[in-house]
């Protein structure tokens, strides 16, 4: 079984047999013995004195895993339980609780829950720290021995100790494990507008785009005024799946390119013709947890001026992972290029910066909750193409267009303000228009949420 979750097809690695090595070669050679006889030396010392008996097997498997983090937090080795993980992510379902998770200096660290799961249920929010399962510390745990812990079968009960930054005291929560079934794309009708939530890009969320915008239409009877495209909390997924969504609504232009090492082995990826949205307005909501494909995305469609990017910054994971076979059940997932968006931008460490930033004031911990993005990661990968990312308006000072409380919102029934805003644009501005000319309405007579709706 191959997995290819950033890349379109697997690398394959060739030895040419050099028949003698001179020069610098020579030098490089030599260097590199030394090096590997240090390691054999403190192998085998270990292997000799350590003070328990230990295997080959565990000796080689913690040497690869070190030699892998050495590198930058995606490139991993890849066995039994993480092939599951990998299957599981691309196209199966599973018992647990609908969170995406990684490791943060030994302890567990929530990059977003999955909508209309336990976790999301639950109140989970993106910087949580997940500190006990079921009374019992994780620190010193393994990512992978976590999330083994988390998963179950469905109906049984876990008790998790959350530490969330800004809270004084830890917060104890009983989750249920319940079937999370991967559902990549839902679809709903609000007012004249089609809303289209995008949680993961697995092996069908193109043609479940696709899928969505025919349904839109054929429900209203009629094309909706435009398109809401909700990407946050997106962790990501398939490189051929943020292809295929973006060509949804382009008819033509590149919409993601991947550079490597080599440059005979870049790619690019261009649009076909045909628009499934025929040309109305495509607003894309963003934020912290918008990563990898969803950037690709956001990215194309900003690019090419066919969508608004709303919301927050997104995490700025612009790194390609290629899973290269080792074994029938082992593999390399190894980070082998970088991409960027049509007009040459990387979102390595920076990310996508929405258009107009629109914060979550319907969420009472909005200004307290911490943000976690790539560039918060350890050893992640350096941006090479240095550009000049302005500093979002709402980082620096209060913008009077957002002054509503939770309170108000409350009164006002709005639960989720992104999406409210993103909303009243689209009714607002309504029928075929291109991005620019919303970009110029929004800026020019947008001045506070009321006024919006007035209109």
């Amino acid at each position: 079984m191959k997995f290819k979750l950033f890349q379109a097809t697997a690398l394959v690695a060739t030895i040419a047999l050099v028949p003698v090595a001179t020069g610098a070669m020579a030098a490089v050679d030599t260097d590199t013995y030394k090096q590997m006889d240090k390691f054999l030396d403190v192998y085998n010392r270990v292997k000799a004195d350590y003070v328990d008996k230990v295997t080959d097997e565990q000796l080689i498997r913690g040497a690869i895993d070190g030699m892998l983090s050495a590198l930058d937090p995606h490139s991993s080795y890849v066995d039994g339980r993480d092939f599951d993980n990998l299957r599981i992510q691309t196209e199966g379902n599973y018992g647990g609780l609908g969170l995406s998770v990684t490791m943060e200096d030994g302890a567990v660290k929530v990059i977003a829950p999955q909508e209309d799961t336990p976790a999301a249920k639950a109140g989970l929010k993106p910087g949580d720290y997940i500190t006990h399962i079921d009374g019992k510390l994780l620190y010193g745990s393994t990512l992978d021995e976590a999330v083994a812990q988390m998963r179950g079968k469905p109906g049984t009960k876990i008790a998790l100790t959350i530490v969330r930054p800004g809270r004084d005291k830890p917060i104890d929560v009983t989750l249920t494990r319940e079937v999370i079934v991967q559902r990549p794309v839902k679809w709903q009708i609000k007012g004249d507008v089609g809303y289209i939530d995008i949680n993961t890009f697995s092996e069908t969320t193109g043609a479940d785009t696709r899928a969505a915008l025919l349904a839109i239409d054929k429900a209203l009877g009629h094309r909706p005024l435009g398109y809401v495209i909700d990407l946050r909390s997106n962790g990501g997924g398939l490189l051929t799946q943020a292809i295929d969504v973006s060509d949804a609504f382009l008819d033509h232009g590149e919409i993601v390119s991947q550079r490597g090492r080599d440059p005979r082995e870049n790619q690019r990826y261009f649009a076909k013709p045909g628009d499934d949205a025929h040309g109305l307005p495509v607003i894309i909501l963003t934020d912290s947890g918008t990563a990898s494909a969803s950037e690709i995305v956001a990215g194309a469609l900003q690019d090419h001026h066919r969508a608004l990017v709303m919301g927050e910054r997104t995490f700025g994971k612009g790194s390609v992972q290629t899973l290269l076979p080792l074994g029938p059940t082992t593999a390399l997932r190894l980070t082998t290029a970088r991409y960027y968006t049509p007009s040459g931008r990387s979102v390595q460490e920076g990310g996508i910066e929405p258009d107009i930033a629109v914060p979550q004031l319907s969420d009472p911990d909005y200004k307290a909750r911490p943000v976690f993005r790539e560039a918060d990661l350890r050893r992640h990968l350096i941006n090479e193409v240095k550009t000049d990312n302005k500093v979002l308006e709402e980082d620096t000072k209060e913008d009077p267009r957002f002054s509503m409380t939770v309170d108000q919102l409350k009164k006002e029934k709005i639960t989720d303000f992104q999406l409210w805003y993103a909303l009243k644009a689209i009714a607002r501005l309504g029928g075929p228009t291109q991005a620019a000319a919303v970009t110029a309405a929004v800026q020019k007579d947008w001045k506070d949420p009321k006024d919006i709706a007035a209109k």
